[in-house]
């Protein structure tokens, strides 16, 4: 019985996409901030005491993202297995609560306000590409969440929104555009639905 040999994929053609990965220029539309050697350092920290599950002392966390360039308020939470990409580029106020395996892709500067909560798993990225660009070149974006507000649990933030003052993402939403204040929204994309205190 003859073995059969299996037939493999045809190449693709070189002219098949107008898309060029090859001709992506890292350093164009993103400014990292800090020397390599500063980078690999704070991956070596991150490493141990914050992508860890070892629930390290609050005052060491904080005193570590504040060695590292970012401003953190009082009484800052920040639970196990939180990836901050470049602290030096975030900013996080009085009383704020970041939940476990929160994702802050910070390549251009995040602002969290007083008294907001982060929920588990939700992901905060200021990254982007510009998709009519045939380099795929970065069209990155900070981030705004204000004062009070709560982006639940899974969440995804995209680049450039601002989260409003007391404003509520619900678990699993897709937030792609500003949300107002005080509002609770969610869906995808996510709107608003009803006011946060109404009764």
């Amino acid at each position: 019985m003859n073995a059969v040999t299996p037939k493999s994929a045809p190449a693709l053609p070189r002219e098949s996409t107008r898309v060029r990965n090859d001709l992506f220029d890292r350093t164009q539309g993103c400014v990292r901030g800090k020397p390599r050697w500063f980078e690999v350092s704070w991956y070596f920290v991150k490493c141990v005491f914050f992508l860890s599950p070892i629930p390290w002392p609050q005052a060491v966390k904080r005193a570590l993202l504040r060695r590292f360039g970012a401003e953190i308020g009082r009484g800052v939470n920040i639970k196990p297995r939180v990836n901050i990409h470049f602290p030096w580029k975030l900013r996080v106020g009085d009383y704020a609560w970041i939940g476990e395996e929160v994702f802050i892709l910070n390549l251009e500067e995040v602002v969290i306000g007083s008294h907001t909560c982060i929920s588990q798993r939700a992901f905060i990225c200021t990254g982007n590409h510009d998709y009519k660009s045939a380099d795929f070149s970065y069209r990155n974006a900070g981030i705004t969440i204000k004062d009070g507000a709560w982006i639940g649990a899974q969440c995804f933030v995209a680049a450039g929104v601002c989260i409003g003052t007391e404003a509520v993402a619900l678990a699993g939403s897709v937030v792609a555009r500003d949300l107002p204040d005080a509002m609770v929204c969610s869906g995808n994309p996510c709107v608003p639905a009803r006011h946060r205190w109404e009764v």
